[in-house]
C-alpha cells in the first residue's frame, strides 16, 4: 500500500484502491494526505491488543475501546485507522478538529468509507468515538447512508446495537 507509514499495512485490494483515491482527493483539497497506521490484524494480534486493554482498564472498559478477538473490523481487511500526513492527533478524538479529520468526516463517503464509530452514538456502535477509524463499505452503501442521514451501519441496515458478545 502506497499510503501506509511503514509500508506493510494490509487491506483488501478494493480498499487499497479506494484509499489511494481518498489520499489523492484529500491532498488536492487541503494539501495534506492520509496515512494508514493500522489495518488488517490477525486473530493473535487482536488478542494481544484487546488483552492489553483488559489488563489496563478491565474488561467492561476494554469492550468500549477495543473489539474482542474474532469481532474486530480490522480482522476483515475492510477497516483502517488513519491520521493526516501531519501526524497531528493520532489516536486522539482531537483528530476530528484537524483539517484531515474534518475533510474525512465530510468526504470519505465519496470513496466508499464511513467513520465507523461516530461521536455520541456509542450506545449504537458499542464503541467510543473514533474519528480515525474508517470502514470501507463501498461507494454505493456509503452514498446511501449519507443521503439517508444514517451515521452508523446499524441505523442504516436496521440492526440492533452492537457489539453483541452474547
Amino acid at each position: 500500500m502506497s499510503i501506509a507509514q511503514d509500508g506493510d499495512e494490509l487491506v483488501r485490494p478494493e480498499v487499497d484502491a479506494a484509499l489511494v483515491a481518498l489520499d489523492q482527493a484529500q491532498r488536492a483539497a487541503i494539501g495534506e494526505g492520509v496515512f494508514v497506521f493500522s489495518s488488517y490484524r490477525s486473530y493473535a494480534t487482536q488478542s494481544s491488543i484487546y488483552q492489553g486493554f483488559v489488563n489496563q482498564y478491565g474488561q467492561a472498559e476494554a469492550d468500549t475501546t477495543s473489539a474482542r478477538p474474532g469481532h474486530s473490523e480490522h480482522q476483515t481487511g475492510l477497516a483502517v485507522d488513519v491520521v493526516g500526513t501531519s501526524g497531528v492527533a493520532r489516536l486522539n478524538v482531537a483528530f476530528s478538529t484537524t483539517p484531515s479529520g474534518q475533510w474525512l468526516a465530510a468526504n470519505a463517503w465519496q470513496h466508499g468509507f464511513v467513520v465507523r464509530y461516530p461521536n455520541g452514538l456509542e450506545g449504537i456502535t458499542g464503541y467510543e468515538y473514533e474519528p480515525w477509524h474508517l470502514r470501507f463499505v463501498g461507494v454505493e452503501l456509503a452514498t446511501a447512508m449519507t443521503q439517508s442521514g444514517a451515521q452508523t451501519l446499524e441505523e442504516h441496515l436496521g440492526l440492533p446495537a452492537a457489539p453483541n458478545y452474547g
